[in-house]
């Protein structure tokens, strides 16, 4: 019988592989989708802006990568940058005018989402997001020189 440790990396790698699928995230790749989704959450939320520092910090992902995320994004013209006050400080927010076309993609995540909900019943699924969050939260592999 396989060790629990290389069974969970084969499980989340198996399930990583699913949610990176590009069909789930057509005319957008998995970093721009991911981004997408963070600014526009804070855009639900009523939050004008989304910072730069905010979503590195929410994605983990190196500054380097966000930031040509980013650039990607804008020149799909679904994000638009703002300088802060400083001129230190980045900003982005949703371009409004085609907020659709990643509402569009969107969608298709959401519909996952609800298949994978149909799978594991509203109870595990629930489970599921509270672990995902316990994780996440704990921050297991965090440099604390970060």
């Amino acid at each position: 019988m396989e060790p629990l440790e290389e069974s969970l990396i084969t499980s989340w790698v198996a399930l990583t592989g699913v949610l990176k699928n590009n069909r789930i995230t057509q005319g957008l790749n998995y970093n721009e989708a991911i981004v997408m989704n963070i600014v526009y959450h804070h855009y639900l939320d009523g939050e004008a802006l989304t910072s730069f520092k905010s979503i590195v910090a929410q994605t983990k992902m190196l500054k380097s990568l966000v930031n040509r995320t980013i650039d990607s994004l804008v020149r799909k013209n679904l994000l638009e940058r703002q300088e802060g006050a400083d001129k230190r400080t980045t900003f982005v927010r949703p371009v409004e005018e085609n907020l659709q076309v990643f509402l569009n993609v969107h969608e298709q995540s959401l519909a996952l989402a609800r298949t994978a909900i149909g799978i594991l019943g509203e109870e595990d699924a629930r489970a599921f997001v509270r672990i995902a969050g316990r994780i996440v939260d704990a921050d297991p592999l965090h440099d604390p020189k970060d």
